[in-house]
């Protein structure tokens, strides 16, 4: 494969990861790669990285495409280093983990990746009924060699007698973690290299690289990846609440100009054809949140209510409310300086969102205009969260058309694509016909929303 091929191979392999990559970007990439030493893989990395990486969260997924593209040389790791201590492709599993401890705690990247890459050629093969293809697999090189179960004897060897539970320990831990964070990628880095050489690199990037954090869909999100996504949130609440206070700005005029309008009507013998106003005091809006909380969504509504966690502070007034068939007041559960792991824990504990267990958005909607119509007025902004799935129970139509009149603006976030509306037991389309339903699956298309908002 030339060259030419690699880079266009990459770049559309980029794109289809979801990384965006102009034709302009590419064009750049291809310039720079004239100014760099071709033979060096990691300028040829940090070269493309300049060009086509626009934010950190790209990153990962960028690499590990790049090492699939272009693949670092393995030529002569299959003949023996005469510096070696050992002959990795025979010594016994206890002698390669004293080597790897060792290589924790001293060694350098690259002695990691090349004692990470003869163990994938020991350990990682596993049988195939197909002839002339082999199966690779990283968790029988982990299972093998156990490298989280040696920090025991990395702290044996290291410390020597010096007092356990200081700053030396502490930095030696930390030392060994990081280390066999990079062993296990360098392990999985291997592994898909060998599986792009049976299978082909086009098969095996679609699958190893997982959509940029801010692409992953709110119905598909990972503990782990909700932890990431605070870090995003108070960002977007801050937008969100500039956006509401423009629109409102635009819907408003402020107090007759008394002055300004008799001057101006001097050019026309003293009758004011043009009035003139002073500009609308700004204030910060108020906020009415309604959240689906049943478990179709939950990881859809955990974001939301991190998302609702973080406007409190950019709004004059956060009010939020959670339903399944029933509905609560949850603002209580996030008060300023409350710890907001505690606060979901409490919410699931105590708030009386549900009676039988299965979503009712009828209900839920009568029994908020019952409890708390007072919250919706002519300064709020009411913002609805959820699927619209209500199990074919009456979608009280009536009692939202009253609630989105009463407001100042009304918005529907779904977390379901359009083409699953009105699927099943979806009334989204009845529910769009009273308040604008925006499709919103990921962070990207919610910071979409947002600046439509303006």
């Amino acid at each position: 494969m030339s060259l030419i091929d690699r880079h266009v191979g990459f770049v559309q392999a980029l794109r289809e990861a979801g990384l965006p990559v102009s034709v302009a970007e590419g064009l750049d990439a291809a310039q720079a790669l004239r100014v760099i030493q071709l033979s060096d893989r990691e300028s040829l990395r940090a070269a493309y990285a300049a060009t086509l990486v626009k934010k950190p969260a790209y990153r990962p997924g960028f690499d590990v495409l790049f090492d699939l593209w272009f693949p670092a040389s393995t030529s002569g790791m299959h003949t023996q280093r005469t510096d070696r201590p050992l002959d990795l492709e025979t010594a016994p599993v206890e002698e390669l983990r004293d080597h790897l401890t060792r290589l924790l705690t001293g060694g350098t990247d690259q002695e990691l990746r090349e004692f990470a890459q003869a163990m994938v050629g020991r350990f990682g093969r596993q049988p195939t009924t197909s002839p002339g293809r082999q199966n690779w697999f990283s968790y029988s090189v982990m299972r093998a060699l156990s490298p989280e179960t040696l920090m025991a004897r990395v702290l044996q060897n290291v410390l020597q007698g010096q007092e356990r539970g200081g700053l030396a320990e502490k930095n030696v831990r930390r030392r060994v973690y990081d280390s066999t964070r990079r062993f296990e990628d360098a392990v999985a880095t291997d592994v898909r290299r060998r599986i792009a050489e049976d299978s082909g690199i086009e098969r095996i990037a679609r699958s190893a690289v997982r959509p940029p954090l801010d692409q992953i869909d709110f119905l598909r999100i990972t503990k782990a990846d909700l932890a990431r996504l605070r870090r995003e949130v108070y960002p977007l609440a801050r937008r969100l609440a500039t956006r509401l206070t423009i629109r409102q700005r635009k819907g408003r005029r402020g107090r007759l100009d008394f002055r300004r309008t008799m001057r101006a009507s001097l050019q026309s013998g003293g009758v004011p054809l043009t009035t003139h106003f002073r500009p609308p005091r700004p204030h910060r809006p108020e906020l009415v949140i309604l959240c689906d909380t049943s478990d179709s969504v939950s990881s859809f509504a955990h974001f939301t209510l991190l998302l609702t966690y973080a406007l409190r502070e950019q709004f004059s007034k956060v009010r939020a409310f959670g339903f399944v068939d029933t509905v609560d007041e949850i603002t209580r559960f996030f008060v300023p300086g409350a710890d907001v792991v505690e606060a979901m824990t409490r919410l699931a504990n105590e708030a009386d969102m549900v009676r039988f267990g299965r979503t009712n958005y009828g209900h839920s909607l009568e029994r908020f205009a019952e409890r708390y119509g007072d919250a919706v007025g002519p300064k709020t902004s009411l913002l609805i969260l959820g699927d619209a799935r209500s199990n074919y129970q009456p979608p009280a139509l009536d009692v939202l058309s009253s609630l989105v009149a009463r407001s100042r603006h009304a918005y529907w976030l779904n977390p379901e694509p359009t083409t699953q509306w009105d699927t099943g037991d979806s009334v989204a389309s009845e529910y769009g016909t009273v308040v604008p339903m925006h499709e919103c699956r990921n962070v990207a298309q919610l910071t979409a929303f947002i600046e439509t908002l303006a």
